[in-house]
């Protein structure tokens, strides 16, 4: 069963067609893996699944509601969730915080509720604060909850991001290139930690130019080149369809 589903969307930006009639679906409780060379259309493709950008045609569908066009806060509350090429995070904020900030999917209080303080909301912010530490404590971050987001390394910052993504509980969280920067160590323990999330039952869509990554994590590909979809299959069915390797060295397919 598709967790996600794009039909036909396309998105262009005035001369340039980032996204052209692209059309693929996302089975639930899987690894995918959304590769290609750079200017292909990947984070474009995430930013109109999160709500970022409107397409100018086409259909986005998750569990089968249409959320094509609908804004990012409603899509988000439909269970989708991401991470950033270039880190996000409240700098200034201590770490729990940031990842407190995830929660927003999951909680009711309002400004009114904040300033009045009935008893639930006290009962509320108990839950907030335990799903965000037992987010942090699945990325080994629980032992720097009191430390700024700017004072901790590189390689946390990006579990951080992902922790922050998984304390709003769910049903597809969408990576994009999260081990950019990391050393291989890093590396190592970030595909632990995916294979983990999708064990626990979680859908990933992952964008990554670490291709050793990719093929270990990922049950099934999808690639866009120029905005078109050119290929899907398993790791192994996209290592050896020409199409594919020639769109990722630059050479033409025989």
């Amino acid at each position: 069963m598709a967790v996600l589903e794009v039909s036909a969307v396309t998105k262009p930006f005035g001369g340039l067609t980032a996204v052209n009639a692209a059309s693929f679906s996302i089975e639930a409780k899987s690894v995918h893996g959304l590769i290609g060379p750079n200017g292909s259309g990947k984070s474009t493709l995430f930013n109109l699944i999160t709500g970022i950008f409107q397409p100018d045609s086409g259909r986005i569908a998750v569990d089968g509601f249409d959320i094509t066009g609908a804004p990012s806060h409603k899509i988000t509350r439909r269970g989708i969730a991401r991470t950033f090429q270039n880190i996000e995070l409240f700098y200034d904020m201590s770490v729990l915080e940031n990842c407190m900030v995830g929660t927003y999917p999951v909680t009711r209080a309002g400004a009114i509720a904040a300033m009045l303080r009935p008893r639930w909301v006290a009962v509320e912010e108990a839950r907030i604060h335990e799903i965000a530490m037992q987010s942090l404590a699945f990325v080994g971050l629980d032992g720097l909850a009191g430390e700024l987001a700017r004072n901790i390394s590189y390689g946390h910052q990006r579990l951080l991001e992902i922790a922050r993504a998984l304390a709003s509980r769910p049903k597809l969280i969408l990576l994009d290139e999260p081990a950019a920067g990391m050393n291989q160590a890093e590396t190592r323990q970030l595909m632990q930690y995916i294979e983990r999330i999708g064990e626990g039952g979680i859908t990933v869509v992952l964008v990554e130019h670490n291709m050793k990554m990719v093929m270990n994590v990922c049950r099934r590909l999808t690639v866009p080149n120029y905005g078109q979809v050119i290929a899907e299959g398993t790791p192994a069915e996209i290592q050896s369809n020409e199409a594919v390797v020639a769109a990722c060295t630059g050479r033409p397919s025989t």
